[in-house]
Protein backbone atom coordinates (compact mmCIF):
# COMPACT_ATOMS: atom_id res chain seq x y z
CA UNK A 1 0.00 0.00 0.00
CA UNK A 2 1.41 3.62 -1.06
CA UNK A 3 1.87 6.57 0.98
CA UNK A 4 -0.58 9.20 -0.42
CA UNK A 5 -0.93 13.26 0.37
CA UNK A 6 -4.13 15.13 -0.26
CA UNK A 7 -4.94 18.55 0.43
CA UNK A 8 -8.45 20.22 0.39
CA UNK A 9 -11.21 21.91 1.80
CA UNK A 10 -14.46 20.76 4.14
CA UNK A 11 -17.30 23.52 3.66
CA UNK A 12 -20.73 23.62 5.90
CA UNK A 13 -21.19 24.69 9.45
CA UNK A 14 -17.48 23.29 10.41
CA UNK A 15 -16.14 26.03 12.34
CA UNK A 16 -16.84 26.68 16.28
CA UNK A 17 -18.47 23.04 16.51
CA UNK A 18 -14.91 21.27 17.56
CA UNK A 19 -14.19 19.87 14.29
CA UNK A 20 -10.28 20.44 14.14
CA UNK A 21 -9.71 19.19 17.73
CA UNK A 22 -12.22 15.94 16.12
CA UNK A 23 -9.61 15.90 13.03
CA UNK A 24 -6.63 15.66 14.92
CA UNK A 25 -7.99 12.97 17.05
CA UNK A 26 -9.54 11.15 13.95
CA UNK A 27 -6.08 11.64 12.17
CA UNK A 28 -4.10 10.20 15.00
CA UNK A 29 -6.08 7.06 15.58
CA UNK A 30 -5.91 6.44 11.97
CA UNK A 31 -1.38 7.17 11.59
CA UNK A 32 -2.27 9.91 9.62
CA UNK A 33 0.44 12.91 9.54
CA UNK A 34 -0.62 16.70 8.25
CA UNK A 35 -2.63 19.84 10.15
CA UNK A 36 -5.92 21.56 9.81
CA UNK A 37 -7.06 25.41 10.19
CA UNK A 38 -9.75 27.46 9.75
CA UNK A 39 -10.37 29.34 7.02
CA UNK A 40 -11.62 33.19 6.65
CA UNK A 41 -14.66 32.13 4.43
CA UNK A 42 -15.64 29.49 6.97
CA UNK A 43 -14.42 26.50 5.35
CA UNK A 44 -11.65 24.29 7.25
CA UNK A 45 -8.46 23.59 5.45
CA UNK A 46 -6.35 20.25 5.79
CA UNK A 47 -3.84 18.28 4.82
CA UNK A 48 -3.88 14.14 5.07
CA UNK A 49 -0.90 11.85 4.73
CA UNK A 50 -0.96 8.22 4.67
CA UNK A 51 -1.91 4.90 3.55
CA UNK A 52 -4.53 5.06 0.88
CA UNK A 53 -6.90 2.85 3.41
CA UNK A 54 -6.25 5.59 6.20
CA UNK A 55 -6.56 8.31 3.90
CA UNK A 56 -9.62 6.75 2.55
CA UNK A 57 -11.13 6.13 6.02
CA UNK A 58 -10.40 9.44 7.07
CA UNK A 59 -12.55 11.51 3.72
CA UNK A 60 -15.20 8.90 4.72
CA UNK A 61 -15.06 10.47 8.62
CA UNK A 62 -15.22 14.47 6.96
CA UNK A 63 -17.97 13.89 5.13
CA UNK A 64 -19.54 13.13 8.55
CA UNK A 65 -17.19 15.43 10.84
CA UNK A 66 -18.12 15.42 14.15
CA UNK A 67 -21.87 15.84 15.83
CA UNK A 68 -22.27 19.20 15.56
CA UNK A 69 -21.04 19.61 12.26
CA UNK A 70 -23.16 19.98 8.91
CA UNK A 71 -20.47 19.21 6.70
CA UNK A 72 -22.03 20.24 3.15
CA UNK A 73 -19.00 19.34 1.17
CA UNK A 74 -15.32 18.27 0.91
CA UNK A 75 -12.88 18.85 -1.85
CA UNK A 76 -9.54 16.91 -1.33
CA UNK A 77 -6.87 16.79 -4.23
CA UNK A 78 -3.32 14.80 -4.29
CA UNK A 79 -0.42 16.39 -3.66
CA UNK A 80 3.29 15.89 -3.39
CA UNK A 81 4.52 13.85 -0.26
CA UNK A 82 5.14 16.23 2.59
CA UNK A 83 7.07 14.18 5.24
CA UNK A 84 5.43 15.61 8.53
CA UNK A 85 5.86 14.12 11.88
CA UNK A 86 2.44 13.89 13.55
CA UNK A 87 -0.85 15.72 12.97
CA UNK A 88 -1.24 19.77 14.05
CA UNK A 89 -3.85 21.70 14.79
CA UNK A 90 -3.12 25.19 13.38
CA UNK A 91 -4.61 28.54 13.80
Amino acid sequence: MSAICVQGKVFGVVQGVGFRQSTVREANRLGISGWVRNDDDGSVSLLLCGSEDALDAMTAWLRRGPAAAKVERVELAGCLWQDIAGFAQLG
